[in-house]
């Protein structure tokens, strides 16, 4: 819009005090903390400019819906292609997004789903088994836990889809390095060295993965070639596919790692919610029918585990920053549920950010920055889920992967690995801090928006394998 001045009827508008750049620098640094202190100042809707766009952030839950139901007048597909183009080299194609998420769906969830946990439940506990690295299974390792999570999750997930076992140790190498400095990538505010470091490593994550790399002989029904011969079929050259593939491989593998660390760390530094987990990961045990003999990694689907739930929910409420951002294509006028209404207009942006609220709410959650290992249980132990602020219940009380018909395609297979390695390191390895009196690192603010927040600094911890 020609004019950049406030308008009546519009949010609350901040322009910082650099003409074009506006908020860009505080934004990228440290976005949660720019936007509660915006909160503070305006409310739970305004407008702020970053780097020449005009931004309006919504933080009222109650009010998400408006733009995540309204596809007429907010649309996420121009900020995606520009997005991919920027970190991943890929050039906006003629494949249809709905036809790419159906087949996404088709591979990630109903019945590809079992075969694809059982494979990865495969993969984790024969890495895990032997994670000793010629070292006796009963002597002390020391390792950070960030590392060790990442490492064990991402190589399991590689050889999950891409079914490489020659390389997944330096696919792992190049990934952490490209992963490292993808929040300065897609903000633009790469060093030369650093640039140079992204363009190396994108290179060689290339070279791992195309399609002729590969390919393994005569056995073409790998989750890879499947996706190889689908992007094939929608005229998508073999150097565009590679792109797409390292596009994928960051999609599956950055939130798992990330999570496992946070959810083990909130468990190594809280001995009673480490009791209560393993407690009912006994009970589990005793209760295995035995007559049917169920092998331990599907013991956690056959019952349900409501403490392990619990946690895993709070550790995300607490850990995950999704970003959910939408162009807005035509003048709008949003209702939000206090029943004030706002014009947007056509080309602004729209961002929502659940981490600040609900998951960081204090009208929501009592001690928001405190991890409670119970805060979604019900006194009777079953699963809690409503959640209220100004009275009424959320739809919505923690949004770790986004929301609506946007939402994470993955997050079930998500969900099933973080829960099926921590299981499986709680009940093979013996774990814990170096240091007792150890506290987990804080989190590194520049990765607000990308999914799941990753430490600033690590746990170290030491581990052996249990005694049978």
């Amino acid at each position: 819009d020609s004019c950049n001045c406030w308008r009546r009827n519009e949010p609350p508008l901040d322009e910082g005090w650099i003409p074009w750049l506006g908020h860009a620098i505080e934004f990228g640094k440290d976005a949660a903390k720019f936007l509660a202190r915006m909160k503070e100042k305006h409310g739970d809707i305004f407008t702020v400019r970053v780097a020449g766009l005009r931004v309006t952030v919504l933080l009222d839950p109650h009010s998400f819906d408006s733009v995540l139901n309204d596809r007429d007048s907010f649309d996420f597909t121009r900020i995606r292609s520009q997005v991919i183009q920027k970190v991943f080299s890929l050039q906006p194609t003629n494949i249809e997004p709905t036809l790419e998420r159906k087949w996404m769906e088709q591979h990630f969830q109903g019945c590809s789903l079992p075969k694809l946990s059982s494979s990865m439940n495969t993969h984790l506990q024969t890495l895990l088994l032997h994670c000793h690295n010629g070292s006796a299974p009963s002597e002390w390792k020391q390792e950070g836990l960030f590392d060790l999570c990442y490492s064990l999750l991402f190589r399991a997930g590689y050889l999950t889809f891409f079914e490489r076992t020659d390389n997944a140790a330096v696919a792992y190498q190049e990934f952490r390095k490209f992963d490292n400095l993808l929040a300065k990538l897609a903000r633009g505010s790469l060093r030369r060295e650093e640039r140079r470091t992204v363009s190396h490593s994108q290179e060689r994550l290339w070279e791992l993965l195309s399609p002729c790399g590969l390919r393994g002989g005569s056995e073409s029904s790998t989750w890879q070639q499947s996706y190889c011969d689908f992007l094939q079929q929608e005229g998508i050259n073999a150097d565009m596919q590679k792109k797409a593939l390292l596009l994928q491989l960051w999609t599956t593998q950055c939130n798992a790692g990330p999570a496992a660390f946070w959810l083990l760390g909130f468990l190594l530094t809280h001995p009673e919610a480490m009791e209560a987990v393993k407690s009912e990961i006994r009970g589990l045990s005793t209760r295995r029918d035995t007559s049917f003999q169920q092998p331990q990694n599907n013991l956690l689907e056959a019952h349900s585990t409501p403490v392990f739930d619990s946690i895993l929910s709070e550790t995300l409420r607490l850990t995950a920053a999704v970003m959910i951002r939408r162009e807005v294509v035509q003048d709008k006028i949003l209702d939000m549920a206090n029943g004030k209404r706002y014009h947007l207009r056509r080309g602004d942006r729209v961002c929502l950010f659940p981490f600040l609220s609900p998951q960081m709410d204090p009208q929501i959650h009592q001690e928001p920055q405190t991890f409670k290992y119970d805060r979604f249980l019900n006194d009777d132990m079953t699963v809690k889920d409503e959640f209220y602020k100004d009275g009424k219940k959320l739809k919505y009380c923690s949004m770790p992967w986004g929301a609506g018909k946007n939402s994470c395609v993955g997050k079930e297979f998500a969900i099933s690995t973080i829960k099926q390695f921590v299981f499986l390191a709680l009940t093979h390895l013996d774990l814990e801090p170096c240091d007792p009196e150890a506290k987990l690192p804080p989190v590194n603010p520049s990765r607000y928006g990308f999914g799941m927040l990753q430490p600033d600094g690590d746990l170290q911890v030491r581990y052996r394998l249990k005694r049978t």
